[in-house]
């Protein structure tokens, strides 16, 4: 029986320090048909290049960026008009 995708969505602003520590957290559950999709909300510190950096390691990551700040709810509602899974 195939197991449903999953989707996953993390909205992102101005979280560097803990970004990895939550893209580690997916990459690590024992579940594992899912897609983890990550939209930059206009961040201006080092978000972007650590969500790229693992998105470029696994093509399960789906990266985003908005062009500006517009609040967690666009961009979660962004993601979940590029999700494919559940």
């Amino acid at each position: 029986m195939d197991e449903p995708l999953v989707s996953i969505i993390t909205p992102v602003f101005n979280s560097e320090k803990l970004l990895s520590e939550t893209i580690e957290s997916v990459l690590s559950q024992t579940y594992k048909n899912w897609e983890h999709l990550i939209v930059d909300d206009g961040s201006d510190d080092r978000s972007w290049g650590v969500i790229q950096s693992y998105a470029e390691k696994d093509n399960r990551i789906k990266a985003f960026k908005l062009t500006e700040n517009s609040g967690s709810g666009v961009a979660r509602n962004y993601a979940i008009s590029k999700a494919i899974g559940k």
